[in-house]
């Protein structure tokens, strides 16, 4: 069974404003999928739908096995549990430091101090931003500051990550990292979706693409296979 799947799914606004229109598609277990598409393309509202932050206007919107449209919304933090969720303005709060920022989702959980500590100082250590634990977020790069905004993520041991533009405000260089981490991630089997209009960062990593345009998929175009012994 597919890690998300989507049927025939559509997404209208009040004024009969189409976001998205009849959209079907799968991402398997451990698959690094790329949403691509100008600005108003339908990346952003297609993310919402599988965080349940919106609900579809028609068609079925599957995650681990459970259909979103009906799930009940005391079950939201549930199914919110098991997603990390990385911004492209990085939604840090400036007035916590670094280690605080990621240990937000979880005192959220409850978890002891000992798991928190824990968990925090791997998360940084593998991001490479351990030395940065006490600094707050204005005294951070940007590129810093969406490694502490993946680590937010990463520290919920989720499944499935979603980003929304997440090199949206970085260089070239900096959008190659954060890719990177992500392909690391995905390396160790969390499942990867991304939305972004960055055509050149779609070339330097190809991954299966979901190209969207007004609110409708226009190409399911898939990975290159890579050669044998490559």
């Amino acid at each position: 069974m597919p890690l998300i799947s989507l049927h025939g799914v559509s997404k209208r606004y009040q004024g009969g404003i189409a976001a998205l229109s009849d959209i079907t598609f799968d991402v398997e277990e451990g698959e690094f999928l790329f949403l691509s598409g100008p600005s108003g393309a339908g990346k952003t509202t297609l993310l919402r739908l599988l965080l349940r932050m919106e609900v579809a206007s028609h068609g079925d919107v599957l995650a681990f096995g459970r259909n979103l449209r009906a799930l009940r919304r005391s079950a939201v933090p549930f199914l919110r549990r098991n997603i990390g969720v990385v911004f492209q303005d990085f939604r840090l709060l400036p007035e916590r430091t670094v280690a605080e920022n990621v240990a937000v989702g979880l005192h959220v959980l409850g978890l002891s101090r000992r798991d928190i500590r824990q968990r925090v100082e791997n998360a940084l250590y593998d991001l490479a931003i351990d030395r940065y634990a006490d600094h707050y977020p204005s005294m951070l790069s940007g590129g810093e500051q969406q490694r502490v905004a993946i680590g937010r993520a990463l520290v919920m041991h989720p499944a499935l990550i979603l980003a929304d533009e997440p090199t949206g405000n970085l260089d070239w260089e900096l959008s190659n990292e954060i890719v990177r981490l992500f392909e690391e991630l995905n390396a160790k089997g969390t499942t990867v979706v991304m939305a972004t209009h960055d055509r050149f960062l779609l070339d330097a990593y190809p991954r299966r693409t979901i190209l969207l345009n007004r609110g409708m998929l226009i190409e399911d175009r898939a990975a290159p296979k890579r050669a044998k012994g490559g």
